[in-house]
């Protein structure tokens, strides 16, 4: 855990401090002496990944008990929403809803919900029956590609339409009709992971904060310093450098890139986006793609599905799926 209870050292306008989990950084802000605010932040690995929130709160036990429900949050959906444990929701039905339905609770219908609505606004550019194709190519462990005949089955099958999303004795409830289909919520769950911390955070009286899900980002309020927040979108080709900024309240940010997870063979870099077509990392000339968002999981979303997309039908998918999000930089 990491609290900021004492004043930081000067900085510049244009500064950025480390509240930049992943692909996007916030632009400095100092503590506010004359009404005796500061910023109290705690960076925690949840979901994969790190996490890091920020309150701006007189109290120091106010902050504590909003930080310590907003990770509460975290820690529930990924203990609902995650792949990697059989014995989470999405686990119990990637093992066992090919048998019979699976219930699951209202949140994690939620999230496949908004999942399957994805993968029809977009006609299976984003898909969240990829799991075994997530699990094939494991770009954190692999150092060569799989066999093609390995991946070719999978390869444009719009495998999300045999992940039936219904109801089983007043519950919702999971069945997946194809021995091929396991669910991955990795392109969603975080983002809805930060709505729902960032809803923590509202209940217990926060009016201005950040809560960063590595990557996927939700601003409460403005900064300490009145304006909106500010920011930096990380370099795909220089990690400590910002290529540009963007201002956000009460909104989420996103950036997705081929840059944080990723191997290189032969001079291909094998990046974790996956192309539902091809069932194989996308092919592009793109190296990042952000998006601004009324909600943290259509943001999240939105880069996973976009990222490579020509910027025609990426609008067209926006249309559809979130009309107020917006594409703000491609890299």
């Amino acid at each position: 855990m990491h609290i900021a209870d004492a004043p930081r050292p000067p900085t510049t306008r244009r500064g950025f401090i480390a509240l930049g989990v992943g692909a996007l950084a916030v632009a400095a802000v100092p503590v506010l002496g004359r009404a005796r605010l500061r910023l109290w932040r705690r960076t925690l690995p949840v979901m994969g990944t790190l996490a890091e929130i920020a309150v701006e709160e007189r109290d120091p036990r106010r902050a504590q008990a909003a930080l310590d429900a907003a990770f509460a949050e975290l820690v529930a959906v990924e203990r609902a929403m995650t792949r990697f444990d059989a014995a989470s929701e999405v686990g119990r039905v990637n093992l066992g809803a090919a048998a019979e339905a699976v219930p699951v609770s209202a949140p994690t219908a939620a999230v496949i919900g908004a999942a399957l609505a994805w993968a029809e606004a977009s006609d299976g550019a984003f898909d969240p029956g990829l799991a075994r194709v997530a699990q094939l190519w494991d770009v954190t462990h692999r150092r060569v590609p799989p066999p093609a005949r390995d991946v070719r089955p999978f390869a444009g099958r719009r495998l999300y339409r045999a992940l039936d999303l219904d109801t089983w004795r007043g519950r919702p409830a999971v069945r997946l009709t194809d021995p091929d289909v396991a669910i991955d919520l990795g392109g969603i769950a975080k983002g809805y992971g930060a709505d729902r911390a960032a809803d923590a955070l509202r209940a217990r009286g926060i009016r201005r904060a950040l809560v960063n899900v590595g990557g996927e980002l939700y601003a409460i309020g403005d900064s300490p310093e009145g304006d909106p927040w500010r920011i930096g979108i990380q370099s795909p080709f220089e990690p400590e450098r910002m290529m540009g900024e963007l201002t956000v309240s009460d909104g989420a940010v996103a950036t997705s890139g081929d840059y944080l997870q990723y191997f290189e063979c032969r001079g291909v870099r094998y990046h974790h986006l996956l192309d539902p077509m091809t069932a194989a990392p996308r092919v592009c000339h793109m190296h990042s793609i952000t998006v601004v968002a009324a909600t943290g999981m259509e943001a999240d979303a939105a880069t996973t599905t976009l990222f490579g997309m020509p910027p025609a039908a990426a609008a067209g998918v926006l249309r559809v799926a979130a009309p107020g999000a917006s594409v703000e930089r491609r890299i």
